[in-house]
């Protein structure tokens, strides 16, 4: 992610995601203040300007085991 301007988390995605589409769906269907977004790639990609409104609620990190990670950047994480 270049220009990250959010404050408090970042959503690192594993490259491998970007080849499954399924998932990709799966991912931006089930966000509840819409992180993710499909990428002109076909794959995925973080709303940078929706980050800091997450909840923290796990959902992506459930749908994607070790494939997305939220990172708290305030634990300097």
């Amino acid at each position: 992610m270049s220009d990250n301007t959010a404050i408090f988390i970042r959503v690192d995605i594993d490259e491998t995601v970007q080849d499954d589409s399924e998932l990709c769906k799966l991912l931006i269907e089930s966000c509840p203040v819409d992180i993710f977004q499909a990428s002109d790639s076909g794959g995925i990609e973080t709303i940078e300007s929706n980050l800091d409104e997450c909840t923290l609620c796990d959902i992506c990190v459930e749908a994607a085991p070790g494939k997305v990670e939220v990172v708290k950047l305030y634990r300097g994480s």
